[in-house]
């Protein structure tokens, strides 16, 4: 068959599961017509040597950004691949990707998690504020990303130049926490301004060698997979984080816990007061498993050579050339808007459960549930998303995470007046599971786009560029949502009708009626032998409103722009014409 035969073919296939429209990409650039959920075309690797610019790469006469976008399998044929069908390369890249991810996850399980909790008991809300600018470096990576893609040494290799001394420099930093955490603690409560700054100082400097790591290795993975079973990468990130990040805040602190441990996993005659875990040894434990790790990898695993040399101010250049592209500012736009429909949901609901008298050891339970089903189902979906467009399994699952929100509601609604029932424990295990599994579902299918999209050359800067946006979604309409929950609530302190006994009472007593909306109020309500009565909740109201602007914002412009972006060939996604 003719070259010009077989492009007759290729365009005669392709055109018979396009629409009638064509599409024109935001850049000026014409685009071949293809049916909405057709694939985004994979990237080539970068491997040539002689490759040393996004222009030389894209140069070489075997890399074609003006292909169509691939159609589906056809039923019945065998596209997806299980792990077990991966070449051997790809499984040991994949478990090799799946590690590095995992520790990344220990610290920030940690960071953002348990060690706030754990200094709940020892200085005040204001003091655990100042420790939460501690996870601001996963925020605020993109800064220094391009001096990650731009400077290392041919001896390690592109990624391994960062890799490796950013986790030996991790490690001994969590052997020396460990060392030092319970005296740290000790003295951010006795003195909370000074105290405080210090410790939140250490664990800022042990996020931002994480988040530089994180850099490094989303821009190995666009390299150590092979391109068909690129979608991998995201299933490794998901997988990796997503039991790193469990493992150090939903596990440790349910066995930091005594009264869980006693409860679940000691005799009635072996009681004791601590846990089965503690910050100091858990943190020494991964210090020393960071560094076996690392050795491991200096000896056993070789980067694959390359000769890029864009320098840095080029890697900054050319970032700002990709946030000047049209389609990234539409996906930028997307990110940052299709959060808000579920923010009520993630950021409430469990306290909601909490505050009606679900007990945090049937929370911790709860989550230890979700644990295995988070985990596996991280791994199909990535098989998912080589059958299907990512983009099309994070639209369905953008509307199942809006069924969760509004089932959620319908769960905490329902809250026994009695107290947590056996039944009404399976019920709250469903609608976790159900929550998570969508948000699962909607970050792996937006990593795995993110992955095919995203150019090699500059695989860190633009994955990272990427993944920020869209961690930024989900942060900052946060505030204004609780904030908003706390505004739409109506609630007042209902003195009671007959005094209380004086050692009965943990404050004041109340004599009057006043509002008792904020946490605070609530709990010198109670303590002054009042009764805070609720007659408007301020969490439906604004969990209904995040439901509503997410099926407007998804159906009006979110679900349309997603469709139109998917379609097009990497060229729309390329700084060059």
């Amino acid at each position: 068959m003719s070259k010009r035969s077989a492009k007759k073919a290729n365009r005669d296939g392709v055109a018979k599961q396009s629409s009638s429209d064509s599409l024109r990409d935001q850049n000026g650039h014409a685009n071949t017509t293809s049916k909405m959920n057709g694939l985004v075309e994979h990237r080539r690797k970068h491997t040539s040597a002689e490759s040393s610019s996004p222009i030389a790469l894209m140069s070489r006469s075997s890399f074609s950004l003006d292909d169509p976008v691939p159609a589906l399998a056809h039923e019945g044929e065998e596209y997806s691949k299980g792990f077990m069908e991966l070449s051997k390369q790809d499984q040991r890249n994949f478990l090799l990707l799946v590690l590095l991810y995992f520790l990344q996850g220990i610290p920030m399980g940690l960071a953002t998690g348990s060690v706030p909790f754990l200094l709940k008991s020892k200085v005040s809300y204001s003091a655990i504020g100042v420790f939460s600018l501690a996870a601001y470096p996963y925020s605020l990576k993109l800064l220094w990303s391009p001096i990650v893609d731009a400077v290392w040494t041919p001896r390690l290799g592109r990624r391994k130049s960062w890799i490796l001394p950013i986790q030996t420099l991790s490690g001994f930093s969590m052997i020396w926490l460990g060392s030092n955490v319970n005296k740290m603690m000790d003295y951010a409560a006795q003195k909370e301004g000074s105290g405080i700054w210090d410790f939140t100082f250490w664990w800022f400097a042990l996020v931002f060698l994480c988040a530089t790591q994180d850099i490094a290795v989303d821009g190995w993975a666009l390299t150590l997979l092979s391109n068909e079973n690129l979608s991998y990468a995201s299933t490794a990130q998901t997988v990796g984080l997503t039991a790193g990040h469990f493992l150090s805040y939903t596990v440790f602190l349910a066995f930091n816990s005594a009264d869980f441990t006693n409860k679940w996993f000691r005799p009635a005659n072996g009681q004791l007061e601590t846990g089965l875990m503690t910050l100091d040894g858990y943190l020494k434990f991964w210090g020393w498993f960071y560094l076996f790790v690392t050795f491991g990898l200096a000896v056993m695993k070789r980067e694959e050579r390359t000769k890029n040399t864009d320098g840095i101010a080029e890697v900054y250049k050319i970032m700002w050339g990709i946030l000047k592209l049209k389609n990234i500012q539409t996906f930028i736009v997307i990110h940052l808007i299709a959060k808000i429909g579920f923010q009520a949901n993630d950021a409430v609901t469990s306290l909601k459960l909490i505050d009606k008298g679900f007990s945090q050891e049937d929370l911790a339970l709860t989550i230890l549930i979700d644990f295995p089903f988070e985990i596996g189902l991280g791994y199909y979906i990535g098989k998912w998303c080589q059958t299907y467009p990512p983009m099309h399994i994070w639209c369905w699952a953008f509307v199942g995470r809006l069924a969760a929100a509004g089932f959620a509601q319908f769960v905490v609604s329902i809250f026994p007046s009695g107290g947590t029932t056996t039944w009404y424990l399976l019920l709250v295990i469903c609608e976790h599971v159900l929550s998570t599994f969508m948000n699962t579902v909607m970050f792996v299918a937006v990593s795995a786009f993110h992955a095919k999209i995203s150019d090699p050359v500059i695989g860190g800067t633009y994955m990272t560029l990427l993944a920020t946006v869209s961690n930024l979604g989900g942060t900052f309409p946060r505030y204004f949502v609780l904030k908003f929950v706390d505004i739409f609530t109506v609630a007042t302190c209902e003195p009671p009708t007959t005094p209380p006994k004086a050692e009965l009472l943990k404050g004041d007593l109340v004599t009057q009626a006043f509002s008792c909306a904020l946490e605070a109020d609530k709990h010198r309500c109670r303590d002054g032998g009042g009764h805070c009565n609720v007659t408007t909740d301020g969490y439906y109201v604004m969990n209904i409103i995040c439901i509503i602007i997410g099926i407007v914002t998804f159906w009006g412009f979110i679900k349309p722009a997603v469709m139109r972006i998917q379609a097009l060939p990497l060229r729309a996604w390329r700084l060059t014409p």
